[in-house]
């Protein structure tokens, strides 16, 4: 089920307090490193190297715990007003732990000059279109 050198699967037995929610199949942690207030990462708790390998009853759970996150974060912060969900697939796509994880980003008004674009900005002059 796990990896002995993932800090993914090690964070499930040796750091469950970090865990802010779970289900059978996934749990959600806030981001050691993260870009806004809130940021939150949703991981599945069998080891797999990214969104590609993941079950349909994976998927499920980590729907369910983005959806309640979502919810709970829309109560405690009102001045979150979207959110960015972004996977990196691969070192090119700038995956630096080779776990599955779904990022959930809080946005807020006025937290970059010109949101447009969304993810798209990723790559510089990709973003206006």
């Amino acid at each position: 089920m796990g990896n002995k050198e993932c800090i993914f699967c090690d964070l499930q037995s040796l750091d469950r307090q970090r865990i802010i929610d779970e289900n059978n199949l996934a749990y959600a942690i806030r981001d050691g490193f993260p870009v806004t207030k809130f940021h939150t990462l949703f991981i599945t708790k069998r080891h797999v190297s990214d969104y590609f390998g993941l079950t349909q009853p994976e998927l499920n759970a980590i729907n369910l715990l983005i959806d309640r996150q979502r919810e709970l974060l829309n109560k405690s912060d009102e001045s979150i007003d979207g959110y960015n969900i972004g996977i990196n697939c691969g070192e090119t796509a700038g995956q630096s732990v080779f776990h599955c994880h779904i990022h959930l980003i809080p946005r807020r008004k006025g937290d970059v000059e010109n949101p447009r674009g969304g993810i798209r900005n990723l790559i510089p002059g990709k973003g206006s279109y």
